[in-house]
């Protein structure tokens, strides 16, 4: 899985990478994820939801604990198909961990959350 993790942000990807992304373009993202995050997570309440669009696409995130969950899209799936999606997310996170999670919990249930996002995904209930 392609990622990386840079002060609590977490960017889930594809085996091949960010899907539909050029890799020409996978720097910019990565750079306007961690941007976008430290200007605006800072202080932000738990579970806060926040909306961004770059480049039409639409952009939702928010702080669990401490954790930063982007979720991105575009057409049909503008900010309010997005909030929903983060917030079964964050339901998922919170869920495996038994509580909002830390860095540490995140990462050591990090296998056990990727399960549950793909048993979620796989049923289609996103």
């Amino acid at each position: 899985m392609d990622g990386v993790f840079l002060d609590c942000l977490g960017l889930l990807t594809s085996r091949t990478g960010f899907q539909g992304v050029p890799g020409e373009d996978r720097q910019h993202w990565r750079s306007f994820l961690v941007k976008l995050g430290a200007d605006n997570l800072k202080g932000a309440r738990s579970e806060e939801l926040f909306v961004a669009l770059q480049k039409s696409v639409y952009i939702v995130y928010a702080m669990l604990g401490d954790v930063s969950i982007y979720v991105v899209g575009k057409d049909e799936y503008d900010e309010l198909n997005l909030s929903e999606v983060i917030y079964v997310i964050m339901s998922c996170v919170k869920d495996v961990c038994g509580k909002t999670p830390t860095e540490r919990l995140f990462l050591d249930k990090y296998g056990k959350i990727c399960l549950c996002l793909d048993e979620i995904v796989w049923k289609v209930i996103i």
